[in-house]
């Protein structure tokens, strides 16, 4: 079996607090993209992980796929497999590669060994891997509330727009972003999303915007690149460090990144 995990971005991030869990409590719009990782999933007599690609830097057993395939084996006793992992998606980007490799993880193996899970219960799963991961198990655009988890479709067309994505290969780690976090009094995102795409920029934002652009000024600068050169919303997705633009006509590539993507809009 083939999979292709997604990767997604953020259409503004406010984070309104720290939760008595540990947690920050946010309000998101996350929107699944073309830029995907290649995950194989094949039964076995003996579990194997391989990864290629971009690296991964964290150990065997806090990989998120090996987490998730732990998580379903604990849960419904299915056989062995083999798991091949190739990284397209970039590490510490903001781009959710690695909870929607795990979200491939969980719907990969309801479908290889028809387990016929629901819905909710391959989320609930993936919430305890991450907040992220319960985005991934629907492949469209969603609001996010709580830590992440709590999901709710949005209305929203873009198919008829393209998006480019420029990642400077700054690994900004979550927990990095949060602890330099500034919580500002944010607006009802579920709502300013239903303005015209020319409104946006004005009107969402990115809370890690602040502290991150202090830190490394070059993210700052891609964001004011890809306005300059007609984007008509521009951001970095989650707590980054890829920036975004979304445009009405195919952008060009920059000539100073090496990664870089342009696509057409799905969603």
């Amino acid at each position: 079996m083939i999979l292709f995990p997604p990767a997604k971005v953020n259409i503004g991030l406010n984070v309104l607090g720290r939760r008595q869990d540990g947690f920050h409590e946010i309000e998101t719009v996350m929107m699944p993209i073309a830029l995907c990782d290649i995950l194989e999933l094949l039964p076995v007599d003996h579990f194997e992980f391989k990864q290629s690609g971009y690296p991964i830097e964290e150990d065997y057993e806090s990989n998120l796929c090996v987490r998730a395939y732990n998580a379903m084996q604990a849960k419904y006793d299915i056989r062995p497999v083999y798991m091949h992992l190739i990284k397209n998606i970039p590490m510490g980007a903001g781009l959710g590669g690695g909870s929607s490799d795990a979200a491939a993880v969980l719907l990969g193996l309801d479908s290889l060994f028809n387990l016929h899970c629901s819905t909710s219960e391959l989320a609930d799963i993936a919430a305890q891997l991450g907040s992220d991961c319960p985005f991934f198990i629907k492949d469209e655009i969603q609001l996010a509330k709580g830590r992440g988890e709590l999901l709710s479709p949005v209305d929203l067309d873009l198919t008829s727009y393209w998006i480019k994505l420029i990642n400077p290969g700054i690994h900004i780690s979550t927990k990095e972003a949060y602890e330099n976090v500034v919580i500002d009094e944010a607006s009802d995102l579920s709502e300013i999303i239903k303005s015209p795409v020319s409104k946006w920029k004005d009107n969402i934002g990115n809370a890690f915007e602040r502290s991150v652009f202090q830190r490394y000024p070059e993210i700052k600068d891609i964001k004011k690149s890809l306005y300059e050169e007609g984007a008509l919303y521009a951001s970095m997705s989650g707590s980054g460090s890829t920036v975004f633009g979304i445009y009405t006509e195919e952008p060009k590539l920059s000539p100073n990144y090496s990664d870089q993507w342009v696509f057409k809009l799905n969603v």
